[in-house]
């Protein structure tokens, strides 16, 4: 009975732990190789809340992006991948979001765990996403956000108010709605 008890231990911990970049990309055929969040939103008091990290990239089209370049916005942060299924469920939410609040937003996606841009670059495409992705194959940057974002809850999303402290998060998938109440509510 111990046994079986360590067994089932094992797969559950297995099952929540948080996978590598190459562990993504072996299991990448399968759809597998993340960790779906939980759908937990948090919204943060403006006296509560933290500032988000320093943060510039390498877009997928090759331009930097910096997020202090953005102060003064309300900046939407989301971290996907185009291996990962929640990923591709949100994205049509997160594309109308950001066709609906339109420039006063800036919006930025944090591609994660994507070995390659190939499967990135088509993923924006195949969605008609219109803001800049980040590409961070090897999860360096998502490692900023450390204590804000988890490295094993891919997809998950920060809004960012206008002075640079994070003001809610959504880990998991969000939807349009979700995110419009919590742009409303960081501005």
């Amino acid at each position: 009975m111990k046994r079986a008890a360590a067994v089932v231990a094992g797969l559950l911990l297995a099952l929540t732990a948080c996978s590598s970049g190459q562990q993504a990309a072996e299991n990448r055929q399968g759809q597998a190789g993340f960790v779906s969040g939980t759908h937990n939103v948090s919204v943060f008091a403006p006296a509560d809340r933290k500032p988000a990290p320093a943060f510039t990239g390498t877009t997928l089209d090759g331009k930097t992006w910096t997020l202090s370049d953005h102060l003064g916005k309300v900046v939407v942060l989301n971290v996907w991948g185009s291996w990962c299924p929640p990923c591709r469920k949100e994205a049509p939410d997160l594309v109308a979001a950001n066709k609906e609040l339109g420039p006063s937003v800036q919006f930025i996606g944090l591609n994660t765990r994507d070995l390659d841009p190939a499967p990135a670059k088509k993923f924006v495409q195949e969605f008609g996403v219109q803001y800049p992705s980040v590409y961070d194959p090897n999860g360096k940057s998502l490692l900023r956000f450390r204590g804000q974002i988890s490295a094993a809850s891919i997809p998950s999303t920060l809004v960012i108010d206008k002075t640079g402290k994070v003001a809610a998060r959504v880990i998991g998938d969000v939807t349009k709605q979700t995110l419009l109440g919590m742009v409303k509510d960081a501005g």
